[in-house]
């Protein structure tokens, strides 16, 4: 059936806003791929735009060569990698029971666990208690505190919840326990919201700024976040690389090196992004809505 006149005008009105905010997004990053990719004249004279001007790697060459950003990227993906493993492990402990009947509490589990999204400790109590606890300086220290995201559990509850009871009574029939249960039917079924909320953690933990600032002392220790940040901050860091007087030295200027970096630290999240897309759309969607 041919869409209506009025089904097209509001075919034209989505596509329309849906590529001016894809502009809104992609342009700017485009703009600071091109900065990273182009010659000092080309920057300094205000020539870049949207592509590259007489390309050159050399802001990428000079920061994998003479700065932490490498060190930097592999702390990054460790606490990305471990922090994941474990939000993804613990949410799925926490969901699963509470979509049980018969287990005991379950209504007053909730209770509690919805309550800690209204309210929490603050600031200066968390972070009292990981110095007490001797975190400050570890990695624990930024996984722990937001080990199981309420919002992620909820939705993953949700989704199991929705899985057919038929499925469960065969899984019985057949001598299926609750850890086979768990693991040989309910996880299968659930890839699409356990690629989503992997997600949703991932990109948490890759973005970690603040967390990073406040807990981890040791420069070493810094991930790729803050380290662009130090960079963005700091106009001098990049003379003090090789101890140069001038950044003209190396033909580079602040911004080309801070836009690399900057590109350094999206472009894993790109790459992710679209492999995991249709399940991201699935799995909020199915997770999301109750049926």
């Amino acid at each position: 059936m041919k869409p209506s006149m009025g089904e097209r005008v509001y075919l034209v009105g989505v596509y329309s806003v849906l590529t001016i905010v894809g502009l809104l997004c992609l342009l700017p990053l485009m703009h600071i791929a091109s900065i990273s990719t182009s010659s000092l004249q080309a920057v300094s004279a205000g020539r870049v735009t949207l592509f590259p001007v007489e390309m050159t790697f050399a802001a990428y060459t000079q920061l994998f060569e003479n700065s932490p950003v490498v060190s930097a990227f592999n702390n990054s993906v460790a606490i990305t990698l471990v922090g994941v493993v474990l939000s993804m492990g613990f949410t799925i402990l926490a969901a699963y029971p509470l979509t049980r009947a018969y287990f005991l509490g379950r209504r007053l589990f909730m209770m509690g666990i919805v309550f800690t999204m209204l309210f929490n400790g603050g600031l200066i109590p968390t972070y009292l208690t990981i110095r007490n606890l001797e975190l400050i300086n570890t990695y624990w220290a930024l996984w722990l505190p937001g080990l199981v995201s309420v919002f992620n559990m909820l939705v993953l509850r949700t989704f199991i919840e929705n899985i057919p009871g038929e499925i469960d009574e065969a899984s019985r029939m057949d001598g299926c326990g609750e850890w086979r249960y768990l693991l040989q039917v309910v996880l299968p079924l659930s890839m699409p919201v356990i690629a989503t909320l992997a997600l949703f953690y991932g990109v948490g933990y890759w973005n970690s700024f603040f967390s990073v600032l406040m807990y981890i002392n040791e420069p070493d220790k810094y991930n790729i976040a803050v380290l662009v940040q130090q960079l963005i901050q700091s106009q001098m860091m990049l003379a003090q690389m090789n101890g140069l007087e001038s950044s003209e030295q190396l033909n580079l200027s602040p911004d080309m090196v801070n836009s690399a970096a900057i590109i350094i630290m999206v472009l894993p999240l790109l790459f992710v992004y679209p492999l995991l897309q249709k399940y991201f759309v699935r799995g909020v969607m199915i997770g999301a809505v109750k049926g």
